[in-house]
């Protein structure tokens, strides 16, 4: 079987409230939020499509009167994502089994080169697709065909596991089976996993 992996709030914690609350008093916080992970031009980002000076301009521009919180944030990206201390050993687990492991996640290469350690378990993976070198993000069925043609299977032979229901609901509109991960531990997905 193929089992493909989002990456962000599945293989790795990713929680933007608290990592942005932990920085900022609540009103601060609501209004960092509203430029940068709320605002649509994430997506370009996601897609490669903006360079980092870019993309805090347009962040800036939705809230100029907290520029000084968002170049703050910007900066400690890397402080926001940490790759869950299961996901190797399951990774491994459904390998030894004989299953194809990939990973397809909307995610911006700055993050890569910033927070290199929490992307540490793709060396186990089979191999996968960034949004950012691709030009196209989840839930656009062109990333999912991107997938399936570098290696060489159909969705219909393959699990798509995502924490997103829109990402979700565009899989199985390409005909992955699919699963929505709403945080269950990883002994409890496993069993899900295998059992589709």
């Amino acid at each position: 079987m193929n089992i493909v992996f989002d990456i962000g709030a599945v293989l790795i914690d990713f929680d933007w409230d608290a990592f942005v609350g932990g920085m900022f008093e609540p009103e601060t916080a609501a209004a960092v939020t509203r430029a940068m992970w709320h605002n649509p031009d994430w997506a370009e980002f996601d897609k490669g499509l903006l360079r980092d000076e870019e993309i805090l301009q347009r962040f800036i521009a939705k809230e100029p009167r907290y520029e000084k919180e968002i170049r703050h944030t910007f900066s400690r990206l890397a402080d926001c994502p940490h790759r869950k201390a299961e996901t190797i050993p399951l990774i491994e687990r459904l390998k030894a089994e004989g299953h194809k492991v990939y990973f397809l996640s909307n995610f911006f290469e700055y993050l890569m080169h910033v927070a290199p350690d929490a992307l540490d378990f793709i060396a186990h993976m089979d191999g996968g697709v960034f949004s950012c070198f691709v030009h196209e993000i989840k839930p656009d069925p062109a990333i999912f065909g991107i997938l399936c043609k570098r290696y060489g299977f159909t969705p219909q032979s393959a699990v798509f596991i995502d924490d997103s229901e829109k990402n979700v609901e565009g899989a199985k509109a390409c005909g992955f089976r699919t699963i929505h991960y709403t945080g269950q531990d990883f002994d409890t997905l496993y069993n899900i996993i295998i059992n589709e």
